[in-house]
């Protein structure tokens, strides 16, 4: 079948790779894609926000399912829309998808449906957002209500701090529409980990467990970013807990939207913080992580296209998803200042020499060919992912693959995976 995968990051590479070992593909294409995903996919320059020249490059090419990658597309509608053109599509309505385009809608399911979650309040004023901020004192968490790229929430540890994070939002407006109201919430203290599930609206089904790694420096320190780094499976999510995830969790957030005539279809993303009381959900996303994903579904012993189609169709109950007995680590590359500021069209080497230990996978993230040769088009360029039987190996695996490749000014943290080390020791 043909089939069409929207986005341009390491988290589409990685489902591009996948779906590419299925049996039932007969065509891919990605838009707009990156130089890797260019190597197994046909790329449509068409960018992923572009909800008309996607609906029309699928007409014409008579795509047979489409993928959404990223959060944007899927908050602003594009399921809906393609859905009545009646153009099989995978991912949440874009009701459903307020679970991670509204913070505000989020927090007050979570209430609704007593999920275990951080004591909250919301603002859409800035001076009452403030006076809360000072009686309740620090460490405290400031969120955007909207989408921000994964840098509208600042985890405050001191009083000015907080002020600050409340200010750039709701004075100055740096995430625009984003921050006109904000969630102010405790902070957790723990262990933070990802669990992910896939869903038909009735069946859900939990993928393998991960960790991000947020800020970009070692020892968690520094602004958020989109992320740098991940590895699956993540000790602290044990079977128990998982099946309570399931039970207090994912059924209920799935059958309330059942019940208010919405299904939820696609990926439901649990961010969760293992506390010394049990988990607590910090937030939802209504897609695969990045770069969870790229440690993740190397592990995916199913066939992807299947489960997606499976999903959209309406039959996840006849699918059992199986995972390799090993754990796999995914380092990102990135150009040195990023978050913020950096330079681009940075010649890139090494990947094949990386690439020579079979258990390594390199997903791109931020590249282009620029007259002929492979450069830097990112913050995040790319993601190192590695194989091994424990985390030790997989570990060692990926960080040898990283020292065969070069660009300049590249950057990338040293202790990705390090706290499930901890754990097993």
């Amino acid at each position: 079948m043909k089939v069409l995968v929207i986005g341009s990051g390491g988290r589409e590479h990685a489902m591009c790779w996948k779906i590419s070992q299925s049996p039932k593909l007969t065509k891919l294409y990605a838009a707009p894609g990156n130089a890797g995903i260019a190597e197994i996919a046909e790329i449509a320059d068409i960018p992923a926000k572009d909800q008309e020249g996607l609906l029309k490059f699928c007409k014409a090419k008579e795509i047979e399912l489409v993928i959404v990658g990223p959060e944007a597309p899927l908050t602003e509608g594009i399921v809906d829309r393609f859905e009545k053109e009646g153009i099989k599509i995978f991912g949440p309505s874009k009701f459903a998808a307020q679970l991670e385009g509204s913070k505000v809608f989020s927090k007050e399911m979570m209430k609704k449906l007593s999920i275990p979650t951080g004591e909250f309040e919301v603002f859409n004023s800035a001076e009452k957002a403030m006076d809360y901020v000072a009686k309740k004192g620090v460490p405290i968490v400031v969120k955007v209500d909207g989408l921000a790229g994964g840098k509208g929430v600042v985890v405050a540890h001191s009083m000015p701090k907080a002020m600050e994070a409340v200010h750039r939002n709701m004075v100055k407006k740096v995430f625009g529409k984003a921050g006109e109201r904000i969630v102010v919430e405790e902070c957790l203290e723990g262990e933070e980990a990802s669990v992910i599930a896939v869903t038909d609206g009735t069946t859900v089904r939990l993928l393998a467990s991960s960790q991000d790694h947020k800020r970009i420096f070692d020892g968690d320190h520094g602004p958020n970013t989109g992320g740098m780094g991940a590895y699956s499976p993540a000790p602290v999510v044990t079977d128990e807990v998982e099946k309570e995830l399931l039970e207090k969790v994912f059924l209920p957030i799935v059958n309330e939207f059942k019940a208010l005539g919405h299904p939820f279809k696609g990926f439901l993303y649990a961010g969760v913080m293992m506390t010394r009381k049990g988990f607590k959900v910090l937030e939802f996303n209504v897609r695969l992580g990045d770069p969870e994903t790229q440690a993740i579904l190397p592990r995916l012993e199913n066939d992807l296209l299947e489960v997606f189609l499976a999903t959209v169709e309406g039959r996840l109950s006849e699918i059992n998803l199986q995972w390799r007995d090993e754990d796999c680590v995914c380092v990102v590359i990135a150009a040195e200042g990023y978050p913020d500021e950096y330079e681009t069209g940075k010649k890139i080497s090494g990947i094949s020499a990386a690439k020579e230990d079979k258990a390594i996978q390199v997903f791109h993230a931020g590249t282009k060919r620029q007259n002929g040769e492979l450069v830097t088009a990112g913050g995040r360029v790319l993601n190192v992912v590695g194989s091994g039987r424990g985390i030790f190996e997989a570990l060692s695996k990926t960080y040898n693959a990283i020292e065969k490749i070069f660009f300049d000014k590249m950057y990338y943290r040293k202790d990705i995976g390090h706290k499930a080390t901890k754990v097993l020791k």
